[in-house]
């Protein structure tokens, strides 16, 4: 298994490209399923999850190309016809995003057969709001050995469906159901994260009726029929509030080419408030740090447009170094404090009281082996082993690869001395 290493110490100085975002990027790979026509996807991250999700809408029918090869941001998807309407666990149970093929397969074929995605290192994050809502479209469920097999013979039916809670997943699917659902479907309560405003324009471009776009209530007419779109996909605002964060820590000085702010603007505000400079210009963000200590400063997670919990992780690495003592709550996942033991390791003083962590800052940490317990946690032991004295070595990187694109070589563009070792056969 690969590792990273890291000789930390090293002030970040330069410019970084931020890449697609993968939450958009993955859902709208889903809704090429709901046309017969050609889905191009433009600014695409190249990462683990992506060709992950590739795979299976090939099982679907979805004819995939990538314009320039493999390193090319440009993907066509093409699902002319669907070839299965079974979704298997053995793709499924590797990328939980995959079960959002359930939506358009459903919307489509009427009829959809779909693995249930199992648990998480970070949270259950249970599919029950899928279900009801599409059931409330007129669905038939049945869970079966696993999977949920879904039919609507007569087509799904518009409908009013109120979420008891914000649910990312959900609104991607019951959206993507709705644009084909005979009637209108009003979505109270969904997400309002940019990457849902990202797929709905998308959607938008491909012929359906939309209203509501970045607020809470969406209004969905759905149509006979969509057709193919070109669209690109929005910046990933977690890569480039890592990268903000990364600055930070090591008091250096990056410009996030292509970082919308205000996709990431609770974020910014708290790097403000520990004493990082962060400024907006004309298609990028700058973050710098003069060399004082950073102040701690409290953190709660909230959906969208809180501190988004994708970051929780990276910003408690940034709060061991502070002055003074923070508390961060971690309110969306029950288990997203798995990185903790992990930055004990480099001298991190953080104790844990439920859904809430102390954390003490310390005058510097120590490079050490350490192993990732998921995606954002693996990002906080990058971050963390940047300003530590000596050597870190990440273990378990497979997790990076999931979700950022080349981080290696744009953390040493900046300045970083990191590489990775490829395992030995």
């Amino acid at each position: 298994m690969d590792t990273i290493h890291i000789r930390g110490g090293r002030r970040l100085k330069g410019r970084i490209a931020v890449s697609g975002a993968k939450n958009a990027a993955l859902p709208l790979m889903t809704a090429s399923l709901l046309t017969d026509e050609p889905l191009t996807l433009t600014n695409m991250p190249r990462l683990a999850d992506v060709r992950t999700l590739g795979r299976l809408l090939d099982v679907l029918g979805a004819d995939m190309s990538l314009d320039g090869g493999a390193d090319a941001d440009v993907m066509t998807l093409h699902a002319k016809d669907i070839r299965s309407t079974t979704a298997p666990y053995e793709i499924v149970s590797k990328i939980r995003a995959s079960f959002w093929v359930l939506g358009p397969l459903l919307a489509r074929c009427h009829d959809a057969k779909v693995s249930l995605p199992g648990g998480c290192a970070i949270g259950a994050r249970p599919v029950d709001l899928y279900i009801k809502g599409l059931q409330k479209m007129g669905a038939g469920i049945d869970l079966v050995d696993g999977y949920v097999h879904a039919s609507a013979p007569g087509g799904l039916k518009g409908a009013v469906i109120r979420s008891p809670i914000v649910s990312v997943g959900a609104t991607h699917t019951l959206m993507m159901a709705a644009t084909l659902a005979d009637g209108v479907t009003v979505l109270e309560n969904a997400a309002r994260e940019p990457e849902i405003g990202d797929v709905a324009n998308c959607l938008a471009a491909m012929g359906a009726k939309i209203e509501g776009i970045g607020t809470s209530t969406l209004r969905i007419e759905g149509v006979e029929k969509l057709h193919g779109a070109t669209h690109r996909v929005i910046s990933d605002r977690i890569e480039a509030g890592t990268y903000a964060i990364a600055a930070a820590m090591t008091g250096g000085e990056i410009v996030l080419e292509g970082a919308i702010g205000e996709t990431f603007d609770a974020a910014l505000s708290v790097l403000r408030a520990a004493g990082a400079e962060v400024e907006s210009e004309q298609g990028a963000v700058r973050v710098a740090r003069n060399g004082e200590r950073l102040q701690a400063t409290d953190v709660v997670t909230q959906v969208f447009p809180g501190f988004p919990t994708d970051l929780q992780a990276q910003f408690m690495a940034l709060m061991t170094v502070a002055e003074g003592e923070s508390e961060i709550t971690e309110t969306i996942f029950e288990n997203r404090f798995m990185h903790v033991q992990e930055l004990a390791r480099f001298g991190a003083d953080i104790s844990l009281h439920g859904d809430k962590a102390l954390v003490r800052g310390v005058e510097k940490l120590k490079g050490a082996p350490v192993m990732a317990s998921d995606l954002r946690a693996s990002a906080a032991l990058i971050i963390a082993g940047l300003a530590a004295e000596g050597e870190t070595i990440v273990n378990r990187v497979y997790h990076l690869d999931r979700g950022f694109e080349r981080i290696e070589a744009k953390l040493s563009a900046c300045g970083a001395e990191i590489w990775r070792e490829k395992a030995t056969q």
